[in-house]
């Protein structure tokens, strides 16, 4: 039914046009309504100030009802091309991430550091995004966001290649090895000559013949070019998220924008997938492919001296994200409002002063204090208050805990899979990318798929989440059973006897069959006996005679191997490391099907526990609570967890490799048996800990609950009869408003 009602006197009542229903007021009821709605209407009244957001004196108001057909698929073409590219920027900065953490074994050996510094390399991105991400939060919402976005995904590009600028610096990869390289060699080697004047070169020859190359290397570390450009791209990566987000939520519907979010999320899971399968790709490589002649490197890709071509990966990712600039460019600050997101059935002036939870056109911004005086002033108690929150500080300290458990688990796998079950480089690179990050996605999306066919209360998520990480937790525990024995290298993990022996003093490299050889014990020149055990050069060997080139040089004659009892005859060994272990090729699969499913339960917890984060706060804290969560994790946990879990790492080293001008390179071989018990007992250890605390988190959390359930039903009647009034109230002023004499010609529908 309509109402239209214009008042033609004082006294006179309402004028009824046929076919219309007019309403009964009396004089004195007009007169309190005019008075209530035109405090309403003045620019002053809080209500009003709720109830809109100040219009943009650039961009008038559409005062003809929706827009044209034309506007609404102008404003539709630039929302979907907004959220394409920021889907594609997404992918660009997953995939650049995850390739970082899939080169950490070839940057160790490429520039000789210890696993501690790849530590301080990887968190170096957090430091990054953590100088710039009060700045770019508070100033890029007030500034051009699309553009702000492309500066960001510009800085991450160049930061990406500032990380493979080195190689094209240092010169080519030279690594040990007294074996020739020329394929048309015919003439023989002698590792362990008889005669002192034909010994190989010695440590101090070695180094004097390297100084020219020496000389000419920058007293710069190269790893710190490294390290500036993963911090260049955690300060152009800042913009990307909060900015992009949040102008998907300014110009979606927002039944809708839930929905856009979840698709940019879904394509940043894919870009580590792409990213581990390029480590993949490039770990087979060579470094200097294209520079060399393949036919004289000696090494293959399962040797521990094998770098594989690290830098094509960054060009190629710097590459992706360079393009993922381009679009945000030719976007427009804001979109204009298309006529889809109006209420059906309003007329487009009333359209204007629906809140956000109508679909209305315009959004409830909060007003900002005006200056940072009094931005201080409210930051402070609400940080006190977020802080005063049990459940919260609590649910924080859970998360510092876990995820520093997390992020060293995920830093150090790949590494752990090559050191621990003798896995290639780019093998493990490939299983990381095929199988366990899409364990992850998946266990992400049914975990959100249980919360929302359940409807999980606050309780409910906190248990669920809970649960899978314990469940996850009795798993991984099986881990510490799918142990591999330590390879049999002579010198530090068996006796030349071939006794079963932790030496890694360099003193125990040296016995009877090899004293005569005047050999260096600070090489790593692997060669592989007849009797499966690893030498460390094929002088510790004591080798006589070598025949052949490359990778297919034999070395004869080697005294150590009888010495193990392999009994006299021509003993031979030949390059490499030797890679058969009993058991462990029979353990690995089982080690990687746990390894799939632990991480899927883990998963599955992931998206009700960060439910449980927004719930247990109050509404006007939820920015705050959300954006101080994110400093903490990343100041406690994505910095320093990375570098304690290389320290620890680097403790269970055996041998360590040889700078080309002297000093300790990267570690050549790993005590297998302490590396598992630190690895694994640190990542459980942690989520041992957070655990205990869970549980006080749980009877924080009914009291809370409680407490909640009080204060409801206590203000339950009140705040209903004061809403129900208000509603009343804000109808009929409304209605007061659309049919008064200031707008006598208006129809408003009932």
């Amino acid at each position: 039914m309509y109402v239209e009602d214009t008042w033609v006197g004082e006294d006179e009542e309402p004028r009824v046009t046929p076919g219309w229903i007019a309403p009964v007021r009396t004089r004195e009821a007009r007169t309190v309504r005019a008075t209530r709605c035109q405090q309403r209407r003045s620019p002053e009244s809080p209500a009003r100030a709720w109830r809109m957001e100040p219009r943009d004196k650039e961009k008038p108001l559409q005062e003809n009802g929706p827009l044209s057909p034309k506007t609404q698929a102008s404003c539709c073409s630039g929302f979907k091309m907004f959220l394409v590219a920021l889907s594609f920027a997404y992918f660009a900065k997953a995939l650049s991430g995850s390739y970082l953490k899939s080169t950490i074994t070839q940057l160790e050996r490429r520039f000789d550091i210890p696993s501690y510094l790849i530590g301080v390399i990887d968190g170096s991105f957090e430091i990054g995004n953590l100088l710039v991400i009060a700045f770019v939060s508070y100033f890029g919402a007030k500034l051009h966001r699309p553009k702000i976005i492309a500066i960001g995904c510009l800085l991450m590009a160049l930061g990406t290649f500032l990380i493979a600028m080195p190689h094209f610096i240092i010169g080519r990869y030279e690594f040990e090895t007294s074996i020739p390289s020329s394929a048309n060699s015919t003439s023989s080697l002698t590792p362990c000559p008889v005669d002192p004047t034909a010994v190989l070169p010695t440590d101090n020859s070695t180094e004097s013949s390297a100084g020219t190359g020496c000389d000419r290397e920058s007293n710069l570390s190269m790893w710190i070019y490294v390290f500036l450009g993963n911090v260049l791209r955690g300060i152009g990566e800042t913009p990307v998220q909060p900015l992009g987000i949040s102008y998907i939520d300014d110009h979606a519907r927002p039944d809708d924008a839930a929905f856009y979010i979840g698709c940019v999320q879904t394509v940043s899971i894919i870009g580590p997938i792409f990213g581990y399968l390029l480590g993949s790709l490039c770990a087979k490589i060579y470094v200097d492919v294209g520079f060399v002649d393949m036919e004289s490197i000696t090494i293959t890709p399962s040797d521990a001296r094998w770098v594989g071509a690290w830098w094509l990966g960054y060009l190629i990712a710097g590459a992706i994200t360079l393009l993922s600039a381009v679009p945000f460019w030719f976007l427009p600050k804001a979109l204009p409002v298309p006529g889809c997101r109006r209420r059906s059935g309003c007329p487009p002036e009333q359209s204007r002063f629906i809140a956000d939870s109508t679909h209305g056109e315009h959004k409830y911004v909060p007003e900002e204090p005006a200056n940072f005086p009094e931005m201080a002033k409210e930051f402070l108690p609400s940080l006190k208050n977020l802080l005063g929150n049990p459940v919260y500080f609590l649910y924080l300290c859970v998360t510092i805990i876990q995820f520093n458990s997390l992020i060293g688990m995920v830093t150090y796998k790949p590494k752990y899979i090559e050191e621990h079950y003798g896995q290639s480089a780019s093998k493990a690179n490939f299983l990381m990318g095929a199988i366990n990050i899409p364990a992850v996605a998946l266990g992400m999306f049914l975990g959100g798929v249980v919360m929302k066919k359940f409807k999980l209360s606050i309780m409910g998520a906190a248990k669920f989440a809970f649960g899978t990480s314990l469940l996850g937790y009795f798993l991984s525990l099986f881990f510490f059973a799918m142990g591999c024995e330590n390879s049999k290298v002579a010198g530090i993990t068996v006796s030349y006897k071939g006794v079963d022996v932790l030496a890694p003093q360099e003193a125990s490299q040296f016995t009877d069959c090899n004293l005569g050889c005047l050999c260096s014990g600070k090489d790593w020149d692997p060669v592989c006996g007849e009797n499966g055990i690893t030498y460390i050069s094929p002088c510790l060997a004591g080798c006589r005679v070598s025949t052949g080139s490359g990778k297919n040089t034999v070395f004869e004659q080697c005294q150590c191997l009888s010495a193990a009892g392999w009994g006299p005859g021509n003993l031979t060994a030949t390059v490499g490391h030797c890679r058969h272990r009993d058991g462990c090729d029979l353990v690995f699969p089982y080690f990687l099907a746990l390894s799939v499913i632990s991480s899927f339960v883990i998963s599955l917890g992931g998206t009700p526990g960060y439910m449980l984060l927004i719930r247990c706060i109050k509404p006007q804290l939820k920015s705050l609570a959300l954006g101080f969560h994110t400093l903490t994790t990343r100041t406690l946990a994505g910095i320093p967890a990375p570098i304690y879990f290389g320290a620890i790492i680097d403790t269970t080293c055996l041998k360590w490799g040889r700078k080309r001008c002297g000093g300790q390179g990267a570690c050549r071989i790993y005590d297998t048996t302490a590396y598992r018990i630190v690895y694994l007992g640190l990542s459980l250890g942690l989520r041992t800990v957070s655990f205990f605390l869970c549980a006080l988190g749980f009877v924080l959390l009914k009291r809370h609950i409680k407490r909640e359930e009080k204060s409801s039903l206590a203000n339950g009647g009140t705040e209903i009869e004061s809403l129900t009034k208000e509603e009343n109230s804000s109808l009929n002023c409304d209605q007061f408003v659309q049919n008064s004499d200031c707008d006598p010609d208006r129809e408003t529908r009932l």
